[in-house]
């Protein structure tokens, strides 16, 4: 959904001010229906426009929580869309019914009770003519199959088809309701060999979301585990990673614990026992990890202490074992560490817990086949000692560290965007602190760690801008793999990588803690009923909890939502939190919600003519005058933080001045997008927040410094954001891209102390 007032968000087009400021026009009449009525409609020049320059007619209805309703538009004279919004910041929307029909049904479970908006519109601007809108109690007629009651302990079988209702990102979405016992927990698994699965669940006091398994190395699959609330009731989405994925799949859910029918069972591969050999065979159409290697899956069942010995072996290929399970357990393996066994693969695991594990078989390189040979046994005394043996052999230990010279050249092993890559290995103990540098005056070093539990760090720019640093505290004993490769693909050149110990007193020790983020932060999801926004109000309120949760957040901060957020609202908040804070604190500017971008005179600081806006509930305030208030500004750093279509057009004007640091959620020419997957206003929103939560805190020391939060949030707008679409004003398509200007402030410069885990 665009943040800003167009067709895309699904929404008519703001307040008369600015629907007259932006060129677009009225609001549309609204007209009531019942729920088992229909009526006919037509769409005729004359009528209210979205911003694109489709005629809009709208309806409402009165629903109420958890009744399942469909709306319906019929023509033969226009490509329908329908658009449905209500409570909560509820959105639904679908283009065609069935594959290759141009007639649009949406069904849905409504979120909660109130009024909820049909928007009847067509696919194209300009279309004009007759339509009939329906609404009906109960579920779709449509070739869309999946979604309803979840069977417990049995397969839950759908598919993801066009017709399908939408998330507001533009994925397909089946519902399934799931009735239990309060205080269960319960285990669900999506899995597909068709489409990248995408799971998530919601509930009274419950949001939970999933994309693939934790390994590193991870299946395409999703699983959750949850709590049922005390109303006993749930709602499981199942949806795909990327828009227009389709494909069948099974949703399996069962109490944890119980063994009925096993949420662990893979889509293939079966259960693997110990003492047993499986021969099988690697081939097109086997589901595939996201890097493109064939695997199949077995499910092995085992209790804590137990020590597994896992060998796979082929002539055909190069194999690569892994393992996933309980308590975020993970591990790995190329070849066999032992070196009497080429290329084949082995491991030896002591399993942390009782439960099921995954056994994943797959190949080294993507794309390879064929047939192979997989057991498992219990490991022997002999076989621990000789992997122990060969792996202290072989891995040198962070202690004592490795200072050399490198170059990635033509030929390397690449990564599977083209990047060449060298990998170092080393064991490292839980709880030692490590420093890794990577140098080099010939391409754009890039750097990054895995290890066991999950543990990730990535770095692209250290303090001398091309090359890179990590600074890390190592989560657990173990193997840890280090590997340097460059920002760009193709970059070839010496480098000098530095591992070891980290020395000294971690930067900027002297940073005090505690109460010291003074902020203003304003969220706008109602704009008095046309232009409304989900979850954009959330975006603030869930900000500041989440700052006073780790103990930064000053009492002086003020919070503005919907009608409160006006522009004299703002610039009063803004003057009076920044008057309260000093030279030792971080003044943060935070906003969600609508942006414009408008034609004026040309000068310096715009050099496309054209200058940038939030939009507030009565008004806007200019990129100009953003500058002048965070001109008043005396403190240590100061951030500005913009979730809005255009936000990027700020950074000229307000990252002017040492210690201000800009983060914005598109470029200055380009639309943002609603991050409906997540439950938020914004993808810079929501990773602003988990980033503050902790999830930034990269090294462990609990301070968050300027490089930190900012590769935390590219990673994650790369991992997430990199596909979702965006466009000009006049209309031309890109993709979102996060804007981030650091301005004088140094990576490690510390941003926030946060509360010590």
């Amino acid at each position: 959904m665009l943040k800003m007032f167009a067709r895309a968000a699904g929404v008519l087009l703001g307040t008369a001010g600015l629907a007259l400021m932006l060129g677009v026009s009225p609001v549309a009449a609204q007209e009531r229906l019942a729920i088992g009525g229909s009526v006919a409609g037509d769409l005729v020049d004359g009528d209210s426009t979205l911003s694109s320059g489709e005629y809009v007619d709208v309806y409402t209805f009165e629903g109420r929580a958890g009744q399942q309703v469909t709306v319906s538009m019929t023509s033969g004279d226009v490509d329908a869309y329908v658009m449905l919004r209500g409570p909560a910041g509820f959105a639904e929307e679908n283009d065609d019914r069935d594959a290759g029909l141009t007639d649009a049904q949406v069904s849905v479970r409504l979120p909660a009770n109130g009024t909820y908006r049909i928007q009847a519109t067509t696919y194209q601007p300009g279309e004009t003519g007759r339509y009939r809108i329906a609404v009906v109690e109960g579920g779709a007629s449509t070739t869309a199959q999946g979604g309803g009651a979840v069977t417990v302990g049995a397969p839950n079988r759908g598919q993801l088809l066009d017709g399908d209702g939408r998330l507001p990102a533009g994925e397909y979405v089946d519902r399934w309701i799931l009735n239990g016992t309060p205080g269960q927990a319960y285990v669900a698994q999506l899995n597909t060999g068709d489409f990248d699965a995408y799971l998530f669940v919601r509930g009274e006091g419950l949001e939970a979301d999933n994309d693939d398994d934790t390994s590193g190395r991870g299946s395409t699959n999703s699983r959750l585990e949850f709590v049922m609330p005390e109303d006993g009731q749930v709602v499981l989405s199942a949806t795909s990673y990327r828009g227009e994925e389709t494909g069948a799949y099974t949703l399996m859910v069962d109490e944890a614990g119980t063994q009925t029918a096993s949420v662990g069972t893979p889509v293939s591969g079966g259960r693997l026992r110990l003492g047993q050999v499986v021969n099988g065979d690697l081939a097109e159409g086997d589901s595939t990890l996201r890097s493109g290697e064939y695997t199949q899956v077995f499910t092995l069942s085992g209790s804590a202490g137990d020590q597994i010995d896992l060998q796979m072996v082929s002539a055909n290929f190069d194999p690569y074992l892994f393992i996933t399970g309980p308590d975020d357990f993970s591990a790995a393996n190329d070849d066999d560490p032992s070196g009497e066994n080429g290329v084949n693969s082995r491991l030896i695991v002591t399993l942390p817990s009782d439960g099921d594990y995954q056994v994943y078989a797959t190949s080294y390189a993507p794309g390879e086949s064929g047939d192979f040979r997989l057991t498992a046994n219990r490991a022997s005394g002999s076989a621990i000692a000789q992997a122990e043996t060969a792996l202290a052999s072989r891995v040198p230990a962070f202690e004592t560290g490795i200072d050399m010279n490198g170059s990635l050249a033509d030929g390397d092993q690449a990564l599977p965007d083209g990047e060449y890559a060298d990998r170092y290995t080393f064991q490292g103990r839980a709880g030692e602190r490590i420093a890794l540098t990577v140098e080099s005056g010939q391409f754009d070093t890039y750097l990054f760690v895995r290890g066991p539990g999950g543990f990730s760090s990535d770095n692209d720019d250290g303090p001398d801008g091309t090359n890179s640093r990590i600074d890390a505290v190592l989560p657990a004993d173990g193997e840890y793999t280090v590997t340097v490769t460059s920002y760009g693909p193709g970059e070839t050149g010496r480098y000098r990588f530095v591992a070891g110990p980290s020395l000294g007193t971690p930067r900027q020790a002297g940073v005090q803690g505690g109460t010291r983020v003074f902020a203003v932060m304003v969220g706008i999801s109602d704009y008095g009923g046309t232009g409304d926004l989900a979850y954009t109000a959330d975006d603030a309120l869930k900000l500041a909890e989440a700052l006073r949760r780790e103990g930064v957040l000053n009492p002086a901060s003020i919070t503005l939502t919907d009608a409160d957020a006006t522009v004299d609202g703002v610039r009063e908040a803004f003057a009076e939190v920044a008057a309260q804070a000093g030279p030792n604190d971080i003044f943060l500017f935070f906003y969600s919600g609508h942006g414009a971008q408008h034609p004026g005179s040309f000068n310096p600081n715009e050099p496309d003519s054209r200058y940038e806006t939030i939009a507030l509930r009565d008004g806007e305030i200019t990129d100009t005058e953003m500058a002048e208030l965070f001109g008043t500004l005396d403190t240590r750093l100061a951030m500005i933080v913009l979730d809005s279509c255009f936000s990027g057009g700020f950074a000229r004007n307000v990252v002017s001045r040492p210690g201000v640091i800009g983060l914005f959620s598109s470029e200055e020419d380009l639309t943002s997008q609603v991050a409906g997957k997540f439950e938020a206003g914004g993808y810079l929103a929501h990773f602003l927040r988990t980033g503050l939560s902790g999830e930034a805190n990269m090294d462990g020391d609990d301070m968050i410094t300027a490089g930190e939060l900012t590769t935390y949030l590219r990673r994650k707008f790369a991992a997430e954001v990199s596909d979702v679409g965006a466009e000009t004003i006049d209309g031309q398509r890109s993709y979102q891209n996060l804007v981030v200007d650091r301005g004088g402030v140094q990576v490690d410069d510390v941003v926030i102390r946060i509360a010590a885990r």
